[in-house]
């Protein structure tokens, strides 16, 4: 059995990546176009990611907007975002859907503390189960 340096590297790389999409996601008060990023939308019959129905920006530290590129799919991006279980109310200006991100209160920011706790635990575990992984292939290799 050979020790793969590369296959290594992509799964300690693959990782890390998880944990810095999984970190973009979490709602701090300030705008990001990752916020977004994971909600799927029901357009032309199937689940697609909000990107491909619309442009998601930051035109304010504050607020998101997504450009929808077919005018007949607000509604349903609206409501996706409505959904999706962040917290946020999104409204419909002709094909520009503008999402203001509301002050952050003492129980939000609770959350906000739990979810980084819970990532701070999963990220490294990640790491650790490929170091783990990958040390067992080493110590049977040398045998």
């Amino acid at each position: 059995m050979s020790i793969d340096l590369d296959d290594i590297e992509r799964r300690m790389e693959g990782a890390v990546a998880t944990l810095k999409t999984d970190l973009g996601g979490l709602r701090t008060g300030r705008a990001s176009a990752s916020l977004l990023e994971p909600i799927m939308v029901e357009a032309y019959g199937q689940q697609m990611p909000i990107a491909q129905v619309g442009t998601i920006s930051v035109p304010e530290p504050r607020m998101l907007s997504v450009q929808v590129w077919d005018k007949g799919q607000v509604a349903l991006v609206e409501k996706a975002i409505r959904e999706a279980g962040l917290g946020l109310n999104p409204m419909a200006d002709g094909q520009l859907v503008r999402i203001p991100l509301p002050e952050l209160n003492e129980e939000r920011r609770e959350e906000l503390v739990l979810g980084l706790q819970r990532h701070q635990q999963i990220g490294p575990d990640g790491l650790q189960a490929q170091h783990h992984r990958y040390q067992h292939r080493a110590r049977d290799h040398r045998r």
